[in-house]
């Protein structure tokens, strides 16, 4: 009988230690924040096709023509800001921050960076204004396809495609969609 009372609060033991071992070491922590609705790229296709939207027209005389290594001085997801970067792709087009709550639910994504004119359904020629209501095409996040959106901010500009190497994983990023003129600089 002592050896089984022995056993029974071994295993009585054993059972807490491996329960609280499942729980993992961040429970008795403050949850975090969800970050998406500050930031905006949790989820983002960092890498993506390098197919772009119908009606997208090359930029004519880019400063930084397609090939041009330059740097990137934009923070819109970790990793992306210092990082050298080759341009593939270059257009001229109105770009857009929204925010929008995603298709697949969850807290709104504030001042998103940045969806182009041609990714707005039904765009047509005239731009967009700050507060006007669109529903997005563009598809760079998760549950973005099909959102409704309200427009924070609105500027014509030369938007790049960019390949870069993620200066915190050493990933490689491919066509990644998009970094304005003013995010750039020549690299040295």
């Amino acid at each position: 009988m002592k050896k089984l009372k022995m056993l029974l609060g071994t295993t009585s033991v054993m059972a807490a230690l491996l329960l609280s071992a499942c729980t993992g070491a961040d429970d008795n922590k403050v949850p975090k924040e969800n970050t998406a609705s500050h930031t905006g790229h949790e989820g983002m296709n960092h890498s993506g096709s390098g197919e772009v939207p119908a009606g997208l027209k090359e930029a004519k005389q880019p400063k930084y023509p397609v090939g041009s290594q330059v740097i990137i001085h934009a923070d819109h997801m970790p990793g992306m800001d210092g990082a050298k970067a080759t341009v593939t792709g270059a257009f001229d087009t109105i770009v857009y921050t929204v925010t929008y709550t995603p298709t697949t639910g969850g807290d709104p994504v504030k001042n998103h960076k940045w969806v182009i004119h041609e990714e707005i359904e039904n765009a047509g020629d005239k731009p967009f204004q700050p507060g006007d209501e669109v529903v997005l095409n563009a598809d760079h996040m998760e549950g973005m396809k099909g959102a409704k959106a309200v427009i924070d901010s609105a500027k014509q500009t030369t938007v790049y495609m960019v390949d870069y190497i993620d200066t915190e994983t050493g990933q490689k990023v491919t066509n990644h969609k998009w970094v304005t003129e003013d995010e750039l600089s020549p690299a040295n």
